[in-house]
């Protein structure tokens, strides 16, 4: 049950280095993505194919860039995931009990 989840939680973590690199680079290649990163180019790949299908990069000629969207889920981001982890946090099995007590 948790290892589903720490491998989208990985998963996660490629996603937005990726992100990160197009918003610091663009335009920017597979390759030059994938020999920074370490990641192999089918998983760059398909983490551009997922970050394009939420609209938040665009396939160009020189390489893939950021859309209009970027920016607004840049700015959301850190506090979604402060929220998601007061959610896991508040899910620990210990954390329960000592609130029992």
């Amino acid at each position: 049950m948790i290892d589903r989840l720490e491998k989208e939680v990985d998963m996660l973590e490629r996603h937005l280095e990726v992100l990160r690199m197009v918003i610091e680079n663009e335009p920017i290649g597979i390759v030059k993505m994938s020999n920074e990163t370490g990641y192999p180019h089918h998983k760059v790949r398909y983490s551009l194919r997922v970050l394009e299908e939420e609209n938040l990069i665009e396939p160009s000629s020189q390489g893939a860039i950021t859309t209009d969207h970027t920016h607004e889920f840049v700015e959301e981001l850190d506090e979604k995931v402060d929220e998601t982890v007061t959610k896991l946090h508040s899910m620990k099995i210990e954390s329960a009990a000592e609130a029992e007590n």
